[in-house]
């Protein structure tokens, strides 16, 4: 993996900072990947624990670590919270002081993964306990574990549902249209809201191509080998043609260009918004803006697939600095707080990476429903998705083509949505023909 001059900097600096410690030491260093105890008599001491997480680092934390004392009462947790964690853990990083426990930045290459955290585990060890530990791992050996696995789908309002007269969950896009519309019979709510204005949130939608598509090989698999992209009737045509559909059908709000997602989610919590397509990340957020938050509600979303499939994909994953002073404590701390503090259902959103831990209440009517993690590309075509889709200038994490048909489904643009699909396709397959001949 290529790496970026930035953290080569901060491996020469943490390098030179480690070859003068054992300087000092007469050469005495510990090793990573030594041994820790899980003996409860062997641990204790303090331990310091990085957080992204400002809003409850004063409160549900200061909970977590008096659970936790009753099992380990002779360890001390400390928390620091980071407005700006991904910058602020970067510059710590090139010194040692980084916390004891903390979460692993989204910006550190893989490759250089091991010279900043300890191992937890080889992914033999754990492949059968853990989901989504794949993402932190080199050769072999488990640097990170998942403290969310999230989900993606239609986060909608039961009770605005009950108002409009929609007695059963919407499946497939028909009925999920069908339901929309009688949101707009029978209410004052808004049917769907895209939320437009931000941007990123229409980016939410990209999430559900493994759901209309029924399989978890279509996205890294299927879709990097086919020049049929975005022709009708295959996963991406479906998929926003949904979107499509709902706006030409004045089933989404009146002005998209005047949206606001932090007013969206409160309109969704108190019923003014029947649905909004994100991922479950959001659902806390919403439920935490309302008196009747068992009034929020998650389908996967409409599809016609004779599987019903939905994606999950992992939060920010958990690990040790390999510098720790106390990694017996710190290894406790990870493990109890994966297994024990249910941060990931109540804070997280999502579900338990912990593949013996019990579906969030949220999805109890979905015991038919698969949630799975995507299928990785094939050997020797990692990220060749992301390099057709940038080849060819198509944003499929990108909001422009999504507002380019809404803009088209509301009139405001000359083209059909056909149009719009056959532009998108024929970028897709120049821009495949020139990365694989």
């Amino acid at each position: 993996m290529k790496k970026n001059k930035g953290w080569m900097l901060l491996l020469t600096m943490l390098l030179i900072t480690s070859l003068l410690a054992a300087c000092s030491s007469g050469g005495e260093s510990s090793q990573a990947g030594e041994e820790i105890s899980t003996d409860p008599a062997d641990i204790k001491g303090e331990i310091t624990v990085l957080t992204q997480r400002t809003d409850i680092v004063d409160t549900v934390f200061k909970d977590y670590a008096a659970a936790f004392n009753k099992e380990y009462p002779d360890v001390k947790v400390n928390f620091q919270s980071l407005a700006d964690y991904e910058g602020q853990v970067k510059i710590r990083m090139s010194t040692k002081d980084y916390g004891d426990v903390l979460m692993i930045p989204t910006s550190v290459p893989i490759a250089d993964i091991p010279d900043f955290f300890e191992p937890l585990g080889t992914y033999d060890e754990l492949k059968d306990k853990y989901t989504g530990i794949e993402e932190r791992m080199v050769d072999g050996q488990v640097y990170g574990i998942p403290t969310v696995i999230t989900f993606s789908g239609i986060i909608y309002n039961k009770q605005v549902f009950k108002d409009a007269g929609i007695t059963e969950v919407p499946k497939t896009p028909e009925q999920f249209q069908a339901a929309l519309q009688l949101v707009k019979d029978n209410t004052d709510a808004i049917p769907l809201y895209t939320n437009y204005a931000s941007g990123w949130a229409l980016t939410q939608w990209e999430s559900d191509l493994a759901t209309v598509a029924g399989s978890v090989d279509y996205v890294n698999i299927d879709q990097p080998n086919t020049d049929e992209n975005f022709v009708a009737g295959k996963p991406h045509y479906e998929l926003y043609k949904v979107l499509y559909d709902a706006a030409k059908n004045g089933l989404i709000e009146k002005d998209p260009t005047t949206t606001d997602w932090e007013s969206s989610k409160a309109d969704l919590a108190n019923g003014k918004i029947a649905t909004m397509a994100l991922g479950s990340w959001a659902i806390t957020q919403i439920q935490g803006l309302t008196d009747t938050p068992d009034n929020i509600g998650f389908l996967p979303f409409p599809t016609n697939a004779s599987d019903v499939v939905v994606p999950l994909a992992a939060d920010y994953n958990i690990g040790m600095n390999v510098n720790s002073e106390n990694k017996p404590a710190a290894k406790a701390w990870i493990d109890w707080f994966l297994a024990k503090s249910n941060y990931a259902v109540e804070q997280g959103g999502g579900m338990s990476a912990d593949k013996n831990a019990e579906l969030p209440p949220i999805l109890d009517q979905y015991k038919d429903v698969t949630f799975s993690t995507l299928t990785p590309a094939k050997e020797g075509q990692e990220g060749l998705v992301d390099k057709i889709d940038n080849e060819g200038e198509i944003g499929l994490w990108q909001p422009d083509f999504k507002k380019r048909i809404i803009e088209a489904a509301i009139g405001n643009r000359g083209e059909s949505y056909d149009d719009i699909m056959k532009d998108l396709n024929d970028k897709w397959v120049k821009a495949r023909a020139e990365l694989t001949k």
